[in-house]
């Protein structure tokens, strides 16, 4: 399918250099708000077509789907007006600012009749089906605490997406999500939410603590920093076994389940980029392996998160 790129940051770049090792697949497009970058972009990866203007990529007629890369605030405006052009769309998690601004999405997705998905390539990585699987199939007994973190110290600037309020900014939207999104693949939406953490000059989330607690008595325990260097990692522990991912959980190329490790080549975002094209070929509007259910279930818990640490996006002009 012949694919646009809307936005030229650097996860626009490691994507769009996996979408070119994917067999079928055509980058035509791309689109910068300062068209130069675009440019650059474009000689770069060897892409036709260059836009200063995302609007401008979605009047192009050639253009199948779009790769949504930019900041999370801006998530919302183009997925729609994508959705509004035509176009099948894959939308960089996190989805949304909001519950709302998701299911708004969603909504518009369903009355196009096109297919819209949240880019959460964590489920489409082998390994952590494998895991997914291992959980489900019992091979640990019964799953009782999931301990899983993501951060990193970064400088406070209030310029910078990370920090910057209008753009989605904050340690729970960008490094959260994925601690998050594991426990409810593992462990299902949570019946309990509870979560602690500080907050920048810029009125973000700088860390977060959560604890997700289940109707068993299961537990998550999860974290994620823009202030400290936690790691990335994540263990799963059952009533007869254990599973632990080594860094970066999020992209696990090893995993180590009762004792035997469990080892992948790292194929980046490629099975995700396929997923999505087997999906729109079949006529699917959503994915089977992340559902506009998951999507909405992830931004249930980390809105409810952020309420609690005191930070709204609700009013964020996006």
């Amino acid at each position: 399918m012949k694919w646009g790129v809307i936005a030229t940051g650097g996860i626009a770049q490691t994507v769009t250099a996996d979408m070119l090792k994917v067999e079928g697949v055509t980058v035509l497009a791309v689109s910068s708000r300062d068209k130069s970058r675009a440019e650059a972009f474009a000689e770069r990866f060897g892409i036709e077509r260059a836009y200063g203007d995302y609007r401008d990529l979605l009047a192009d007629p050639d253009v199948e789907v779009v790769y949504v890369a930019t900041p999370h605030g801006q998530h919302r405006e183009v997925t729609l007006a994508a959705l509004d052009a035509g176009k099948h769309v894959l939308c960089e998690k996190a989805f949304a600012l909001t519950v709302a601004d998701a299911e708004e999405m969603i909504e518009r997705a369903k009355s196009k009749n096109l297919f819209l998905m949240e880019a959460m390539w964590t489920r489409f990585n082998p390994l952590i089906r494998k895991v997914h699987e291992a959980v489900r199939s019992g091979e640990i007994g019964e799953v009782r605490s999931l301990r899983a973190t993501f951060g990193f110290a970064l400088a406070f600037d209030p310029d910078h997406r990370l920090w910057a309020k209008e753009a989605g900014g904050g340690a729970l939207l960008d490094l959260g999500v994925y601690p998050v999104a594991l426990a409810h693949l593992l462990l299902g939406v949570p019946s309990e939410v509870r979560a602690w953490g500080g907050r920048a000059p810029s009125d973000v989330d700088s860390d977060a603590g959560l604890l997700l607690g289940y109707p068993d008595g299961a537990h998550a325990l999860l974290s994620c920093s823009l202030v400290a260097n936690l790691g990335c990692t994540a263990d799963i522990v059952g009533t007869s076994g254990r599973i632990d991912l080594a860094e970066p959980m999020f992209a696990a190329t090893k995993a180590t389940i009762n004792g035997v490790e469990h080892t992948i080549e790292d194929e980046g975002y490629q099975h995700q980029i396929r997923a999505v094209e087997e999906c729109i070929a079949a006529g699917l509007v959503e994915s089977p392996l992340m559902t506009w259910q998951n999507t909405i279930d992830v931004m249930r818990t980390l809105e409810e998160a952020l309420r609690q640490i005191g930070v709204s996006y609700a009013d964020t002009v996006r």
